[in-house]
């Protein structure tokens, strides 16, 4: 492509692929598309982008086509790969000169030189080095940031021999960069304290292009820099520019710091002392007073976190485990933690961060919700300094507890008898420390003596205390807190959720974030009972006096915990919480995570009303079609709650609806998905089999067999197994329309039996799935065979044979005692028979049988009988204790259906007595006799005393 004709039709063409009008756009594209493998072409471009009078956009599509060809055709080895005489070119004219006015072309640049710096380029670092050097502003500032980006592009670089490149050349120019940095860095004070505002911002700019390149090497002088930094931003405004770019720089001097720690521990210990020293002394001292602000604290308390916490310095529990680097940084941060270091830090962060300021308390007043859900997790709150100090307390104190211990609680006993504002802090700092105090803290005399009492205050100027108070013992309850002191701590929160005043004073309820936590095991119904009425109205009501959908969703929580814990109990009271439902769930329309909030309530709800929780529906399957519509964007959020609360519903049903059998229609997308729902997906289906097989198989049947087809070819082996679970429960509950309606997956599972499928779990299942094909619809499963022996080109007999063969030698793969039973029932359900092949598998037969009695059997030990214990004689309802769950709809239609299902009808025992006796009458009894010599006598012995008394 010759450059100078080439270039005005390129430039038009790139015109026109600017274009908004897609009729002129698409066909430029397609040309450039065209040219990007044709020699001259990437010249062309370059000569375009370098020329400052054309259109910027017409340049900056020049620039990403030269982009799109450094990465794909630079490298020597690629298809259409540029000529090493082209790139020579290239090479030089992205360096001929930096006065480029937009940044981008450093990137290219940088690119490049990860490909071909330094051997293909190596005037590339000197033409940088000199071009920092110059007077001209713009030059220098772009030389600079080329710099920054080759210097951080040859750094990532991971090969040993390009580690070694880069290793030698930054020490040939570390140096300078070091002197560079030092000089932009002191320009930059000097104007800043000067006011000189627009060209200290270019000093620090060029400051932060140079550091990027040296800082793994000079951190020592980091410290020094950043006391400089803060002592500048003294003399400037705080709405001044400068300052700001000032504080974002001090932020990313700390990141460095917190950087080279995480990655390079043991490099780091030479500057544990300094960085502790400089940390400590800025944050729990007077020496930070007027120059520190929030997110250089953070940093900085991170930064005594991550020493304290960081497990390469912590030695092993025996000394001589321990590396020399591991036992040096130890011995490091032991000499700085000192008991007056500790103190300090301990005193300060009680007393000073967690302090409430006079703004908080002035929020508390005026906002109380909205402070309550900023502590509590909030957007805004995540960001701030509160959690910072939080969780760098929480780790000081771990590590030191023996040393801080004493120290917090002389702090809780300076409190006694006076109403100060350290209350909060110390009850915060009581609570975040509570297990490390489990030994040295007698919560439960504390709570009686004193919290108790604390909780009936009414001072206005107490709220945040009483707050405090009921949040300590949320920290506790699960800690150390006796069973008997409950019914005491459900009459306090009820009192506050009484409160006059009851967002201000009652919001401290959700602090506890469910009173009744599901892993509470110290929990007692009874306990709680007299409570219940009162609690739950106390409780919607407060539902519905906030605002905030954080709070909601807290109250909702508490509410779904209450209904857990008392299950059926909760019937009388849930009336109004079931009217507001419906509003609560249109007003959330545009919040999802409330949306998951009541769909947590309605699982717990349903679960509660059981069979009553049909006069839900009007509203309830609604939320489900929506919830698990994945047509639906909600459904993002909504899905995984959405399902659970489709399945309880389904178990909890007294019958099948025509609404609830239309919300179906979902499940077909749902199994496309092949998502992490799979599971509950399998679980609602077989809900809706339990609930009504014949209905819900008419309708929906042929699509889910077909569903299940292409489903069983993509999902892992579990997903099978679960899979055909589902089409074993249409077996056993329909064992007449189920094989026709799932004839289309049924040869796949029967020549897995015949070709002996090694997944224990899976071979089990088919084993299963044909067991009630053969035993319930012996008919179909005739059909079955045929369809088999045609398929394979098989005789029927031989296809027989393998089956038999292969079902008698996997019956170890069969775990549960019911498929064992079937198979042994199915099995002999072929006699009697005068099939050669049955005959030729018999001792097979007797076999399987024989342990299908050694696993159902048991022994009567006063008549030293033998009878089958999985017979269910007749129905009876269970009787449910008072910790126990009652059984959900679901539970007694699998009660009933097993009244119906062989495996739990009929006697194994007098089966086989009856199939023996059958085929000792077809054959006579010298045949039989035959027969039955092709077992084992050891086998026929055992046999024998199982059918004693027949």
């Amino acid at each position: 492509m010759d450059l100078n004709s080439a270039s005005t039709i390129v430039l038009q063409v790139l015109t026109q692929a600017t274009s908004q009008d897609t009729a002129v756009l698409k066909p430029a594209e397609e040309q450039l598309k065209q040219w990007e493998t044709q020699p001259g072409f990437y010249s062309v471009l370059l000569n375009i982008f370098t020329n400052h009078t054309l259109d910027v956009n017409v340049r900056w599509l020049a620039v990403l086509y030269f982009k799109n060809g450094i990465d794909r055709y630079w490298r020597r080895v690629a298809p259409h790969a540029l000529s090493e005489e082209e790139k020579t070119t290239l090479r030089a004219g992205l360096i001929a000169n930096f006065n480029e006015p937009v940044n981008q072309i450093s990137v290219l640049i940088a690119k490049v030189a990860r490909v071909d710096c330094p051997r293909q380029w190596p005037e590339l670092i000197p033409t940088l080095l000199e071009s920092v050097k110059v007077q001209d502003d713009l030059r220098q500032h772009r030389a600079l940031l080329t710099f920054y980006h080759v210097t951080k592009t040859l750094a990532s670089k991971r090969l040993a021999a390009d580690r070694k490149l880069f290793y030698d050349l930054a020490s040939g120019i570390y140096s300078f960069a070091c002197s560079l940095w030092n000089h932009h860095t002191d320009t930059f004070l000097q104007q800043a304290c000067r006011g000189d505002e627009a060209a200290a911002t270019n000093s620090l700019e060029r400051t932060l292009h140079t550091y990027s390149y040296i800082f793994q090497g000079f951190l020592h002088a980091v410290f020094e820099r950043l006391k400089q930094f803060l002592e500048c931003s003294r003399s400037i405004r705080a709405e001044n520019v400068c300052r700001d770019r000032l504080e974002k720089t001090i932020i990313l001097f700390t990141k460095v710091l917190l950087d080279f720690l995480d990655q390079h521990p043991f490099s780091f210990t030479s500057l544990i002392q300094r960085s502790l020293e400089f940390a400590v002394s800025y944050v729990f001292t007077e020496a930070g007073e007027g120059v520190v602000f929030e997110r250089f604290i953070v940093q900085c308390m991170n930064l005594i976190k991550m020493i304290v916490k960081n497990y390469a310095y912590k030695p092993s529990k025996y000394i001589e485990d321990s590396s020399p680097e591991t036992l040096e940084a130890h011995k490091i941060k032991t000499a700085f933690f000192t008991y007056p270091t500790l103190m300090e830090i301990c005193r300060r962060l009680v007393t000073h961060y967690f302090l409430l300021t006079e703004e908080e308390l002035t929020m508390w007043e005026e906002d109380p919700e909205g402070f309550t859900v900023e502590e509590t997790g909030g957007d805004s709150w995540k960001y701030s300094l509160r959690p910072c100090t939080e969780v760098l307390f929480i780790d000081i104190f771990h590590e030191y507890n023996q040393t801080l211990t004493p120290v917090l609680l002389e702090m809780v006993h300076s409190l006694q008898g006076n109403m100060t504002l350290l209350f909060s802090p110390v009850y915060n700092a009581v609570g975040l420390a509570a297990y490390e105090l489990f030994d040295s803290v007698d919560f439960d005399q504390w709570f009686k003596n004193q919290l108790l009492a604390e909780l009936q205050v009414s001072h206005n100027r107490y709220k945040p205390i009483r707050r405090r108070v009921i949040w300590l013992i949320g920290q506790w309850i699960s800690v150390k807190f006796k069973s008997d002191l409950r019914p005491m701590l459900y009459e306090a929160i009820r009192n506050l959720l009484q409160d006059q005043d009851l967002v201000s004073c009652a919001m401290s309820i959700i602090f506890l974030n469910g009173f009744l936590p599901v892993d509470d095991f110290e929990f007692r119904t009874d306990q709680f009972l007299p409570y219940l009425e009162s609690m739950f109205t106390l409780l919607f009501q407060l539902l519905q006096e906030v605002t905030e959908c954080d709070t909601k969703m807290h109250v909702l929580h508490v509410l779904s915990c209450v209904n857990e814990r008392v299950n059926v109990q909760i019937r009388p009271y849930v009336g109004c919480l079931v009217q507001y439902l419906p509003l609560l769930w249109k007003q959330s329309e545009e919040h999802n995570m409330l949306r998951c909030a009541i769909l947590t309530t309605l699982i717990h709800l349903v679960q509660g009303l059981g069979a009553d929780s049909k006069n839900l529906y009007p509203f309830l399957l609604p939320v489900i079609q929506l919830s698990t519509d994945v047509s639906q964007p909600p459904h993002v959020y909504l899905l995984e709650d959405g399902l659970e609360l489709w399945l309880v519903t389904l178990e909890n049903s007294p019958c099948l609806t025509p609404e609830l059998l239309r919300i179906f229609q979902n499940m077909s997308a749902l199994l496309e998905l092949s998502s992490e729902n799979l599971k509950n997906c399998f679980k609602i289906i077989n809900a809706y089999i339990f609930l009504s097989s014949t209905e819900f198989l008419q309708m929906y049947a042929v699509d889910l067999c077909r569903s299940f087809c292409e489903l069983l070819k993509d999902i892992t082996t579990e997903g099978q197994v679960q899979a055909l679970k589902v089409v074993e429960n249409v077996l056993k509950v329909n064992p007449v329309l189920g094989p026709q309606m799932f004839q289309p997956l049924l040869p796949s599972v029967f020549k897995g039996i015949i070709d002996g499928e090694r997944y224990p779990m899976l071979m089990s299942t088919y084993l299963g799935v044909m067991g009630r094909v053969l035993l319930q619809n012996t008919s179909f499963f005739s059909l079955l065979l045929n369809q088999m022996a045609c398929e394979l080109g098989q005789e029927l007999d031989q296809i027989l044979g393998n089956m038999i063969e292969m079902w008698v030698d996997r019956m170890d793969n069969i775990t549960q005692p019911e498929r064992r039973k079937l198979s042994a029932l199915a099995l002999l359900s072929l006699l009697p028979s005068l099939n050669g092949v049955i005959q030729d598998k018999f001792c097979g037969i007797i076999h399987v049988t024989l342990e299908g009695l050694y696993d159902v059997m048991t022994e009567d030990p006063e008549t030293g009988t033998y009878k089958d214990c999985m017979l269910m004689p007749h129905f009876e309802e269970p009787k449910v204790t008072e910790d126990e769950e009652p059984p959900t709809e679901q539970d007694k239609r699998k009660k009933i259906l097993a009244l119906k299902d062989p495996v739990h009808t009929v006697s194994l025992q007098q089966f086989v007595y009856e199939k023996l006796k059958a085929q000792q009458e077809l054959l006579g009894e010298p045949g039989f006799h035959a027969l039955m010599e092709t077992v084992d006598t050891e086998v026929v012995a055992q046999l024998q005393e199982f059918l004693q008394g027949f």
